[in-house]
């Protein structure tokens, strides 16, 4: 796979770019989705308890 270029005309010596997107295509869809909306759903989440435990401590703070 050396010497090769990608589809924009760049020359990729190792052809890793091509062997990239070959693995990345490869994927099956279902799980790059699920693992999209798990990792959203986790951000989510994190940043409720986040956001709460600063409106505590703020609260806290001020009656303190």
């Amino acid at each position: 796979m050396a010497n090769t270029q990608d589809p924009q005309g760049n020359y990729d010596p190792a052809g890793s770019t091509q062997m990239f997107r070959a693995f990345v295509d490869e994927a099956p869809q279902g799980q790059q989705q699920a693992a999209a909306s798990s990792g959203s759903r986790i951000g989510l989440i994190v940043g409720a308890v986040v956001a709460i435990a600063v409106v505590v401590a703020v609260a806290w703070l001020a009656l303190k």
